[in-house]
């Protein structure tokens, strides 16, 4: 019995209105309305595997409409993943089920990425369609040449980050990268009227994209589009003009099906209307057989693949499947080494910017995947080296992209870079701005991507230009983000190993946060050991028998040390811990903190920042020596004594703890 277009359809309609009104929870309406778009593009366009999700030449499907998960799951079921299956459909956003209320990232399950703050992923599909054009360029057009879609909602175009990522898009000429926006002039308020009046056409032509506009109902308007899209020499937005809740007699083309169940009385009338004459969660064995043989056909499209591939010579064959798909690290560990063991020989006092620097310039001999940049401070973040190879709109074959002021939209390409598989991103700004890409950072954290965000001028430190521009509550906030490794070294030595911890990371994205003014040389012996993958570690002890610990990071260890010296003159014993990383010091072992940071002596902790993250290392009596309230404009020197920082106001403090 051959099956009517809008019966497929109609099998993502009804498992998305059963699941959600199951849950009592969810957002029907635009599963409802982009079902056609989203089986016209799984039936005749899209290349991908079920039986191999991490394909590495599968186009990528992005839901960036995230409250519209039920699409995505739909689809993952009929085509056959064996990661969603009837039971969790019917699970929808319940403990353990992989049908989340939005779509959650999980490796080898067709969900390309995590979606639902609006707009990232729009971000990622930035990020994936630039990591397709690098391999492109360095694996052959043969071996890499798929496409990027995604399914964007009016929210989506709203959030700022949309201008950020489309213009950059635009500006690198991504082909490769097809966006449909469900045009249904519907939001959570009403019509999308009541807020936006943009000429949609005008403005992304301004980005340098094709603007096409469809139907998004109609089979052959909605085909013909996406063949269209597919040979141009820009990216593409096709304008789907759809109707919200498609096939409801009372809700649909209104707000009322966009985040609650439709009620069984209206579901019974779609049920209805579209003649879907079977019971909740049922889909008819001819439907279902005629989705699973649009899922099947990736298989040999794969092989097929797969037989090119295998007569590349074997040197193109190992370094995609060691260097890309592999990731391997090649000689990382020997290159630190011999690097610590050179700065250690001439101990030079550097910037850690520039330490960050001379790591990239190194890391990047040995590492092609690492494709950095900066969004528009390549020179004050130190991310670009002699070893750098600009990107363009002409030329994919370098490692590093300039962003433009775009730190939103930079953050959430380099996430979509990671996803892509086989690179590892990293970019720069300055710290205080990482309040603006927060949000991406959290969904790296939330993915368990190995993203390196590389943040300088990482205090009051950088002086004259002011509290708009000295990070205070920064590193705080970072640290308060589950699955973030914050780094915070203290020289070059702390700067490599920081370094060497990101790019070995597995499942947690890297912050990097370093400083603008020089800071000395702090180790006193040269350790093979890398010593921050503790976290912590002790720099410097006057007498075991010592009666205050001092706690510090980054530029504040050479400030722990001077104020060791000035305790020492007075007969007080302390150590020096550099703590250059919470996060792992606090998975090491009791025995090991307790030997860091002794029970008995005063604890005192010294950051050129809010104290709130150093608390738990106080005690009952212990001393957090930082800053709560906003810097100053002037030279560094002074501001640290204007915030009582100095060497001087520190020791006074200790000595009044002490005589408590």
């Amino acid at each position: 019995m051959n099956v009517k277009f809008n019966q497929l359809s109609n099998a993502i309609r009804f498992l998305s209105i059963d699941a959600v009104q199951k849950a009592n929870s969810g957002h029907p309406g635009m599963p409802m309305g982009m079902s056609d778009v989203a089986t016209v593009l799984f039936k005749y366009h899209l290349r991908f595997n079920p039986s191999n999700p991490e394909w590495i030449n599968r186009d990528r499907f992005i839901l960036s409409a995230g409250h519209g998960s039920m699409l995505l799951y739909s689809l993952l079921y009929l085509t056959g993943y064996k990661s969603v299956s009837i039971e969790d459909i019917k699970n929808f956003r319940q403990l353990n089920s992989i049908c989340a209320g939005h779509p959650e990232y999980k490796k080898n399950s067709g969900i390309e990425t995590t979606t639902g703050p609006l707009g990232q992923g729009l971000g990622n599909s930035v990020g994936m369609a630039i990591a397709e054009e690098i391999l492109r360029k360095k694996m052959g057009s043969d071996i890499i040449n798929n496409k990027t879609y995604v399914i964007a909602s009016d929210g989506d175009l709203m959030e700022g980050i949309s201008h950020e990522a489309m213009s950059l898009a635009g500006h690198l000429k991504l082909k490769n990268l097809i966006v449909f926006f469900d045009n249904n002039k519907i939001s959570i308020d009403g019509s999308t009227s009541l807020s936006v009046s943009d000429n949609y056409k005008k403005r992304f032509e301004s980005y340098g994209w094709n603007f096409l506009e469809i139907n998004g109902h109609n089979e052959k308007q909605i085909s013909k589009a996406i063949s269209k899209a597919s040979k141009a020499n820009k990216p593409t937005l096709i304008s789907c003009k759809t109707v919200i809740g498609f096939g409801s007699p009372n809700k649909s083309g209104k707000a009322s099906s966009h985040g609650s169940p439709l009620g069984e009385e209206e579901i019974s009338l779609v049920r209805k209307k579209l003649k879907w004459n079977f019971k909740p969660f049922e889909i008819p064995k001819n439907i279902l057989n005629t989705w699973r043989e649009i899922g099947q056909k990736g298989a040999k499209l794969e092989e097929n693949w797969k037989e090119k591939f295998n007569k590349k010579n074997n040197n193109l064959k190992l370094k995609l499947n060691q260097t890309y798909i592999g990731s391997d690290l090649g000689d990382l560990e020997d290159l630190i080494r011999k690097e610590k063991i050179k700065y250690f020989d001439t101990k030079p006092s550097l910037a850690t910017r520039q330490c960050s620097s001379i790591a990239i310039e190194n890391i990047t001999n040995i590492l092609p995947q690492l494709i950095g940049g900066s969004a528009d401070l390549s020179g004050s973040n130190n991310t670009k080296t002699q070893n750098s190879k600009i990107i363009n709109s002409k030329n994919f074959d370098g490692n590093y992209i300039h962003f433009g002021v775009r730190e939103h939209g930079m953050a959430a390409v380099m996430n979509g870079l990671a996803l892509y598989g086989g690179l590892i991103p990293y970019g720069g700004t300055f710290l205080i701005f990482s309040d603006y890409c927060r949000p991406s950072i959290r969904l790296s954290a939330l993915m368990g991507l190995k993203v390196i965000y590389i943040f300088s001028h990482d205090s009051i430190g950088l002086g004259e230009d002011g509290p708009t521009h000295q990070p205070i509550e920064q590193l705080s906030g970072l640290r308060a983000i589950p699955n973030l490794n914050v780094f915070r070294p203290a020289d070059i030595n702390e700067t490599l190993e920081c370094w060497e911890i990101a790019l070995k990371s597995k499942n947690t994205p890297s912050a990097i946060a370093l400083s603008r003014q020089k800071l000395p040389y702090i180790n006193p012996a040269l350790s093979e050991e890398n010593k921050c993958e503790k976290g912590a570690y002790i720099v410097n002890i006057t007498s075991h028998d010592n009666k205050v610990t001092l706690i510090a990071s980054g530029s504040e260890v050479e400030l722990a040390l001077d104020v060791q010296k000035k305790l020492k003159e007075i007969d007080i014993e302390s150590k020096v811990v550099s703590m250059p990383c919470q996060e792992l010091f606090e998975k090491q072992s009791e025995d090991y903190k307790k030997d860091i940071l002794d029970r008995d002596s005063l604890k005192v902790t010294i950051e050129a920042g809010s104290v709130s993250s150093w608390q738990k290392y106080l005690g009952d009596d212990g001393l957090a020596l930082g800053i709560d309230k906003f810097g100053e404009s002037a030279p560094y020197k002074k501001i640290y004594d204007h915030l009582s920082l100095s060497v001087e106001k520190i020791v006074v403090r200790i000595q009044q703890s002490l005589r408590k």
